[in-house]
């Protein structure tokens, strides 16, 4: 009899192990992301039962010992022994490990995040695993030609660069004919943001157009350069051109004050109930100003610290300064009459806005991919200038008089607002920003 009951007990056992068994299943195919977006990286189980109660882990596979990306236990998330730069960027839908999802979500796509991921979900009796790999695709910034010397026979050595493409990117030099130029040189070298590309040329065309093209896929970047008769003729030219772009430089900003300057007045209405704008509209800060008794009906910024300009353009250029000194964390530029101001708004062009700003330490730009700003001094005073119907944003440090970034080959089919943020939801530094007059 005790032989019976022991043999039923180890058959119950094994029923029992065998009713939880399932199978953990990740994509076939690589999960596609594009760096400055949000993905979804794809894990269940067979059959559809809930893991509520099980353990979900998620590692990073190419890394050295196979580090934590996301862990899900006892009912709780618990990454405190995470990857540090995967913090605050991933995420599991609880609800739905209620039907054996237990997809995770990774946040602001970085080049850094490419490669191997294991998803791994243990029960009391069993466990499976399945592994997903992520491929990265970031189109890098716009390419940058310059003059890099002359040869013995006359000719100007052209060097063309650009950074942050994910794969590898091809660059080629094209005349004004478009027909391709043999590159001399050629650097390629991948770093944790993308791979960075050198071509050298030598051209010995005068008062020609030279092209230089970056191309990822169906991406692609373009920059121009006029070569004049002036450039060939003397090896002072590199400096005489170097000082003629400063002086240029100079003029430009000056005319942008002059002529296009325009009284930008802040639209309190407009503006997140956390924020306090001065009676004039010229200043804006960080307070402890409660949502209470403020008209929520208003169109005005719910998450996003923001508030827009009371005027808007529909034409021309207009041009304005923000006075950013001493304030951490920061946004300023235009945007289009109609955008959402409600809940999580990304700051970029497809969304309606174009802007510059500083946070975490760092200047970035949004275009269609997040763009790190290397800037040799911290700007104290940013000019924002527009030309409406040539599609163009350009911001400048006022004080340095040096380029910050340009959105080029814009739309714009409706009217634009400056634009200016805190940042999101919250901001420490009770530093105003300040729309400036004395210019």
């Amino acid at each position: 009899m005790k032989f019976i009951c022991v043999t039923l007990l180890i058959i119950s056992g094994i029923s029992d192990s065998r009713s939880e068994q399932y199978e953990v299943v990740g994509p076939t195919d690589p999960v596609l992301a594009v760096a400055g977006e949000d993905v979804i990286l794809p894990c269940s189980v067979k059959p559809n039962i809930s893991v509520v109660d099980m353990r979900v882990e998620w590692f990073r596979l190419d890394l050295k010992d196979s580090q934590l990306v996301h862990l899900y236990e006892d009912h709780v998330d618990k990454n405190t022994n995470h990857i540090q730069s995967y913090r605050g960027r991933t995420k599991l839908n609880h609800q739905e490990l209620q039907r054996g999802n237990a997809s995770l979500k990774l946040s602001s796509v970085r080049v850094s995040d490419e490669g191997l991921y294991k998803c791994f979900i243990q029960s009391k009796s069993w466990s499976d695993d399945a592994t997903v790999n992520v491929s990265v695709e970031a189109v890098g910034r716009p390419p940058v030609i310059t003059v890099d010397g002359f040869d013995h026979s006359g000719g100007l050595h052209l060097l063309c660069e650009s950074e942050g493409w994910n794969p590898e990117p091809d660059l080629e030099w094209l005349n004004s004919e478009g027909v391709s130029l043999s590159s001399e040189t050629t650097e390629m070298q991948r770093k944790i943001d993308g791979f960075s590309v050198k071509h050298t040329i030598t051209v010995y065309e005068r008062d020609s157009k030279i092209h230089c093209r970056v191309k990822l896929k169906h991406h692609m970047r373009e920059t121009l350069m006029i070569t004049t008769s002036n450039m060939f003729n003397s090896w002072r030219t590199p400096v005489i051109v170097i000082v003629l772009l400063s002086v240029i430089a100079g003029i430009l900003i000056a005319v942008f004050v002059h002529k296009y300057r325009v009284n930008v007045i802040l639209d309190a209405d407009t503006a997140h109930p956390h924020l306090i704008v001065s009676d004039d509209g010229k200043h804006v800060r960080s307070g402890n100003r409660q949502t209470k008794g403020v008209d929520g009906n208003k169109d005005r910024f719910n998450e996003c610290l923001g508030v827009v300009g009371k005027d808007g353009f529909s034409s021309g250029c207009f041009y304005y300064e923000v006075q950013v000194k001493e304030q951490t964390v920061w946004h300023l530029g235009v945007t289009r009459e109609s955008v959402n101001r409600k809940g999580l708004i990304r700051l970029r062009p497809e969304n309606g806005y174009w802007i510059v700003g500083r946070r975490y330490g760092k200047y970035r730009a949004r275009d269609s991919f997040a763009y790190s700003l290397s800037l040799r001094v911290n700007p104290q005073r940013v000019g924002v200038f527009v030309d409406y119907e040539k599609g163009l944003v350009c911001f400048n440090d006022v004080e340095s008089k040096s380029h910050i970034y340009s959105f080029t080959d814009q739309c714009f089919n409706e009217k634009l607002y400056a634009f200016v943020s805190l940042g999101h939801r919250w901001n420490e530094n009770s530093t105003p920003l300040i729309i400036c007059d004395d210019y």
